[in-house]
């Protein structure tokens, strides 16, 4: 079975926020909610890059490891979706999450800011496959349809790539190859601690 992933090439990102829009379109996201935003890093500054950002749908993920009432369940995919049946809105994902996926749609205490919501992969929730209950609390289910998430087939840059975690890898690794930096890639020497001589 394909672990579903996504993938940001920050050297492709322009910052439209397409991908923004089309999940906040899509998913008939609350007012306050962002499933994906986009992140720029240095910027106005040489060295600015964009990247967006949502649930990584974590191998191991931290937010189901924290989580007291156990709402978060990992699909066939390797999509890590949760129950807003379950939730009870105490914010332990929250700050386990690196990504600060999980959102709240009211501000306020832990508890009174009620059922958390994060990016679903367009995969929907534990109720029934396209019904009115599963759109409704998680919006639109893309990959029962055998689609992927509106997010990475808006962006008109291909930067944000989703699908099959090794023909993501792949496609990867063959636009690195072609740009001629190899392991010079954006992001390389920070996560790997290794110094490149130019």
């Amino acid at each position: 079975m394909a672990r579903m992933k996504f993938l940001c090439d920050a050297d492709r990102c322009i910052e439209c926020n397409a991908c923004v829009t089309a999940c906040k379109n899509e998913h008939e996201v609350p007012w306050g909610i962002n499933r994906r935003r986009v992140v720029t890093i240095n910027d106005g500054k040489p060295g600015e890059r964009s990247i967006s950002m949502a649930c990584m749908h974590c191998t191991d993920a931290p937010c189901a490891a924290v989580c007291p009432v156990n709402c978060f369940y990992t699909t066939a995919d390797a999509v890590v979706l949760h129950s807003k049946d379950l939730c009870i809105g105490c914010g332990y994902c929250f700050y386990a999450c690196p990504f600060g996926a999980p959102q709240y749609p009211k501000v306020g205490n832990f508890g009174s800011r009620g059922k958390m919501d994060k990016c679903t992969y367009c995969a929907g929730g534990p109720e029934a496959d396209g019904s009115k209950e599963e759109y409704e609390k998680y919006g639109a289910n893309r990959l029962a349809e055998g689609k992927l998430p509106l997010c990475a087939e808006m962006c008109s840059t291909k930067s944000l790539l989703a699908g099959d975690g090794e023909i993501i890898a792949q496609i990867y690794k063959e636009r690195v190859m072609k740009r001629g930096y190899g392991s010079g890639a954006w992001g390389w020497k920070t996560a790997y601690r290794e110094i490149i001589e130019s």
